[in-house]
């Protein structure tokens, strides 16, 4: 695989802790800031994946309000309710 060079300034105090905290688990700095390179990568396209599933979930819910297809406020108090029960009886070691 073909190779670029990342050029970076950064204080001698953070190259130096860098260098010892890389040192200290046996890896180069160019490994760990690879490693970080595709952990942020990685992160950013998950966090995208997430945002979009989040938007079309809240459209789905805007129109299922806007159609008239909504769960009463006692219903959902009521549901809620019995799981926050189970919740405290698991807590405590207890069978509902």
């Amino acid at each position: 695989m073909a190779e670029t060079t990342i050029t970076i300034r950064v204080e001698p105090e953070l190259k130096a802790a860098f260098s010892r905290a890389a040192s200290a688990r046996e890896r180069t700095d160019q490994d760990l800031l690879r490693e970080f390179m595709r952990d942020f990568v990685e992160t950013q396209r998950t966090d995208s994946e997430y945002e979009e599933w989040f938007h079309r979930q809240v459209q789905i819910g805007i129109e299922d309000a806007d159609a008239g297809r909504l769960i009463p406020a006692g219903e959902v108090e009521a549901e809620f309710a019995a799981l926050r029960a189970t919740a405290m009886f698991a807590a405590n070691g207890l069978a509902p």
